[in-house]
């Protein structure tokens, strides 16, 4: 039996499933709903939701919550101090099951090869690691840094399957102004996700930042600049870090109705806080 077969016929309940989960409150995030049923596991997939299936092993849940994996939609995981398997050890027991990586800051000391390094580390775990491309190496034009990454230099990156676009664009006077080595990373990145870095922009520079495509910004420190870049269909990152914290700040403006645009993250977060306090789980317990 092929693989793809095996899974439609676990999903049947044609033979036992290798593990079921019992008695689970079950969050789903499709319908709203959270509710008590069994999830069917079988050869490390999810195969079925319900109260009829077979299993060669039974875990009683005692009513625990079972949730889809949760995600940090912005961190650099080298501010960790660890490589990205040591990362995921600490964070796939707390839930986190993806991350969207700008590895900006290794790329100011290696440039290309330390984009590399990180994708070639990201491989093979049992977290999902995504890429944003570094936008902004150096951070800026007065900065002494060991690399300096131009449109050129990014562009073949963006054919890797990993990545998703562009990183923080922290240039946004470059943006503003049309500096024309920030608009080539804009452009050859135009059919992918560009994220924004736009401290305290209001006004026309923050529609105009907009109008180049970025689409997200994870720097706001107020209720009233995150609603503002809400209005102007950003997606709001909730930020958590060690060195900014900005989580209680800002969730007064989520509503039921605005919550599929804002999103939880981390940017920058140390071991020590991951494991006394927790990654994306300990925002959610705290929100």
């Amino acid at each position: 039996m092929n693989p793809l077969n095996k899974i439609i016929h676990a999903a049947r309940g044609d033979f036992p499933v290798e593990l079921l989960l019992t008695n689970v409150n079950l969050i789903n995030v499709h319908s709203g709903e959270i509710y008590q049923t069994e999830i069917a596991i079988n050869n490390g997939l999810i195969v079925g939701v319900g109260d009829s299936y077979q299993a060669n092993e039974t875990l009683n849940l005692n009513g625990k919550y079972a949730a889809p994996g949760f995600i940090d939609g912005h961190v650099h995981i080298e501010s960790s101090m660890v490589v990205v398997p040591q990362f995921a050890r600490a964070l796939v027991p707390l839930g986190t099951t993806s991350v969207v990586a700008d590895p900006h800051e290794i790329a100011n000391v290696m440039g290309y090869e330390g984009i590399r390094f990180m994708m070639e580390y990201a491989k093979y775990n049992p977290l999902n690691v995504f890429f944003m491309l570094p936008s902004c190496v150096p951070s800026t034009n007065m900065e002494t840094a060991g690399s300096r990454l131009r449109a050129f230099d990014i562009f073949p990156f963006l054919q890797e399957k990993w990545v998703l676009g562009l990183g923080e664009m922290m240039n946004f006077p470059g943006v503003i102004n049309s500096d024309p080595e920030v608009l080539d990373k804009l452009i050859i990145s135009a059919d992918k996700r560009i994220d924004g870095h736009a401290p305290g922009l209001t006004g026309k520079e923050l529609i105009a930042y907009i109008a180049a495509g970025i689409t997200s910004d994870h720097e706001s420190t107020t209720a009233d600049e995150a609603l503002e870049k809400l209005r102007l269909g950003m997606y709001v990152m909730i930020r958590e870090g060690t060195g900014t914290k900005n989580l209680r700040d800002l969730l007064e403006i989520v509503t039921p109705e605005n919550a599929r645009r804002c999103i939880f993250c981390t940017d920058d977060r140390h071991p020590h806080d991951i494991l006394n306090e927790g990654h994306i789980n300990f925002m959610i317990k705290t929100a």
